[in-house]
């Protein structure tokens, strides 16, 4: 599917970034994938781990130690890329991402009761290393006259969810894909902004263990795997007419219902525009039983709920 493509995959020793780099890899493109762990650390989260799965499925994986918190860093992994493919790359997935953890020891704080650094431990890594790896990705991709990026955001971009410094990054993620494809279409280069639904990562895993009950923990009761991204990412850089979805913000499942495709499991993971499923989350089965699968929530009516309107 992406034989001769080169990608890269950032955030990629675990979690949805590694599961990406997987599918991408699985398809046929060479994966550069960054990370601040490099050796193998026992646990099944360090660069060189997800090198080797990506090379026992066929694909060709290369492991670049990065700290995104680090301009330097940042730009030596596409000076390297640059270097070692003669100026091609087709295919940037922004993922990394540094506040996991902090998202969830802050769940129960309002904004001002956080310390005001929470702010960059969300958005550093999560938001502004994401622009500054597009203008590098870029720069590649326009003379090439082809290119897709994505930036890995959620539904906390249009309504509150988990704190307020999250839901503005993700926010900004969707504006960041929407401004930055105006701009790249004349020159052939999708910009796209993909909401996942819940996705069971290992962190998340080990959540659901210790705090079955947490007000977080319940927002990942119905998840995708790890993998389910990736699979959408290699469909759509594999789409002739993907120009056709530049600009826009994309929930996995729709496209997988558009693509065919199911997740590494066979299921078909929970569409959140579906009326059925929506009744089905809430507890309301008998309701859902009796609804057709075809009602969705349009996406202007999504909008209409947010507050800018």
């Amino acid at each position: 599917m992406l034989s001769g493509k080169v990608a890269v995959v950032t955030g990629a020793t675990r979690g949805i970034g590694k599961g990406i780099a997987l599918q991408l890899g699985e398809a046929g493109a060479t994966v550069y994938i960054t990370g601040r762990t490099l050796q193998p650390t026992g646990k099944g989260t360090s660069l060189m781990e997800c090198a080797e799965e990506i090379e026992k499925r066929g694909g060709k994986c290369i492991p670049v130690q990065c700290d995104h918190e680090k301009d330097e860093n940042i730009k030596a992994l596409f000076d390297r890329i640059e270097r070692e493919q003669n100026g091609q790359l087709d295919i940037l997935v922004n993922n990394a991402y540094k506040a996991v953890t902090g998202i969830f020891e802050n769940e129960k704080k309002s904004f001002w009761q956080q310390d005001p650094g929470f702010w960059d431990e969300v958005n550093n890594v999560g938001l502004r290393n994401h622009y500054i790896c597009s203008v590098y990705a870029a720069r590649l991709m326009v003379p090439q006259k082809k290119g897709l990026i994505v930036n890995i955001s959620s539904p906390g971009g249009l309504r509150y969810l988990f704190n307020v410094a999250y839901g503005i990054g993700k926010a900004a993620c969707d504006r960041m894909a929407a401004d930055c494809a105006h701009e790249l279409r004349k020159h052939n280069v999708a910009f796209i902004s993909l909401w996942p639904g819940a996705v069971k990562t290992e962190f998340v895993a080990d959540l659901l263990t210790k705090s079955p009950e947490s007000k977080s923990a319940k927002v990942f009761a119905h998840t995708e795997t790890v993998e389910f991204s990736g699979k959408t990412i290699a469909h759509l850089a594999a789409d002739p007419n993907i120009m056709q979805k530049s600009g826009r913000t994309l929930f996995t499942c729709l496209l997988a219902e558009e693509y065919g495709f199911t997740d590494i499991d066979g299921q078909v993971p929970v569409n959140f525009r579906t009326v059925k499923d929506l009744l089905s989350m809430r507890g309301h089965t008998w309701l859902a039983a009796w609804t057709p699968a075809f009602l969705k929530i349009p996406g202007w009516l999504l909008a209409a709920t947010t507050h800018k309107f």
